[in-house]
This record gives structure tokens, sequence and C-alpha cells, in this order.
């Protein structure tokens, strides 16, 4: 990506001009993050206290029962938000949605194991073993460049 920045005493407030050939991904986030007011904030509760989760923190969240779950190494956290919607608040480029039920935050992935047929194996940094559903399989090859 190109990025140009021309000063004109002209304008008196910032003026952003994003020319593309086509809607990208990038594009979309690029969109996405300028059009934010507020930071995208994820509150869980433990202990009948909720608490703001920094998404440096976040290991996993997952869907379990009805419920969403995040994890991080203080412990397990009951969240309010949908995982769609977790997926819109969260960095696309350090979180990767691996199955229907799950989100991994990739800079807390210890190793993957390809050695299972149809899937990966996903090892945590806390020690947790998780799988990617084969629908996710690709995505997660393409983030890995493999």
């Amino acid at each position: 990506m190109q990025v140009e920045i021309k000063m004109d005493n002209a304008y008196t407030e910032p003026k952003l001009i994003l020319m593309t050939a086509s809607m990208t991904k990038e594009v979309q986030r690029i969109l996405r993050k300028l059009s934010e007011d507020a930071p995208q904030i994820i509150s869980g509760s433990r202990d009948e206290k909720i608490e703001v989760l920094n998404q440096e923190d976040l290991i996993r969240i997952y869907a379990d029962a009805g419920k969403i779950y995040a994890v991080t190494e203080k412990g397990e956290y009951t969240l309010r938000l949908r995982l769609y919607e977790l997926e819109e608040r969260l960095d696309d480029r350090k979180f990767v949605r691996i199955s229907n039920s799950e989100i991994i935050n990739l800079r807390k992935v210890d190793h993957f194991d390809l050695s299972f047929t149809g899937t990966i194996c996903v090892c945590l940094s806390n020690g947790t073993t998780t799988y990617a559903s084969r629908r996710y399989v690709s995505k997660i090859k393409k983030i890995l460049g493999i």
C-alpha cells in the first residue's frame, strides 16, 4: 500500500481520499478503523466482578453451552458479546477464527501441528490444545504462508 501525505494551508481540517481498484479486506479494515469513534473495549465477568480485558492478554475465546468465554493468563471470563461481534472488535492481524465456536490469539500460539489429516492441532501458550475445523484450515494455512 502506498501512503501519501500533502500539507496544504487551504484545508482547515484533514481530508482523506482512498484510491483503490476494488473493495478488499484491507480497504474494509482501514475504513472500519477510521470510522471507529471509541476504542473497542471487551469486558468479561469473573467472581461477580466485571473487568476490562486487554486484547494482548487474550489467549482464546470460545463458545460452550450457549455462553462465550475468554481465556487469559489470569483465568477464564464470561463475555456478553457473541463471537461474530468479538471478531469485529478484535485486531484481525492478531486474532483468527479457527472454528464456528472459537477464536485464537496468534501471538499466544506455541505451535501448530499439521500431522492430523484434514485439520490443524493448535497448541497455545497456556498449555491448552484445540483444533481448527476443516472449514478454516485453508484460511489458517494462508495466514501462516503455507
